[in-house]
């Protein structure tokens, strides 16, 4: 499921568009919506939610990774984020970490017209699992 043609870019795009009408952005009034692609075929979604705290926001990608484990879990594989006007938008550093933890820098992402890049594209070098010493279980 990681060949780029059969991704279902329309359909994702569509759904993160949607996902923006759910967004809770009293704040800042900046809505973004998240719709992913894993590797089980099942497509998950995700929206923005501020905080009076702003540190304490939600962005659509980070509701998306919710979403990825509610649903069971694996590995993202294609991701479309855009913003309340519809159009793409990449992912802040902050999630771009979230995302390795998730899909690792072979993720997809949408870039609107142009050709998708991936996580490796936009977090060279990334810190992940790999990266940590492993545990010895007692």
């Amino acid at each position: 499921m990681n060949e780029r043609d059969e991704i279902p870019w329309a359909e994702l795009r569509r759904l993160a568009r949607e996902a923006t009408s759910r967004s809770y952005a009293p704040y800042s009034h900046v809505r973004v919506g998240a719709a992913a692609l894993s590797d089980a075929g099942a497509i998950v979604v995700g929206s923005n939610v501020e905080n009076a705290s702003y540190g304490l926001t939600l962005c659509a990608e980070c509701s998306l990774v919710s979403d990825l484990i509610r649903h069971g879990g694996g590995r993202l594989v294609a991701l479309s984020v855009v913003a309340g006007d519809g159009e793409p938008i990449a992912p802040c550093g902050r999630c771009r970490q979230v995302l390795f933890e998730h899909g690792g820098a072979a993720l997809v992402i949408d870039q609107g017209d142009g050709e998708p890049l991936t996580l490796a594209d936009l977090l060279p070098r990334a810190f992940g699992p790999d990266d940590l010493p492993t545990r010895s279980t007692p």
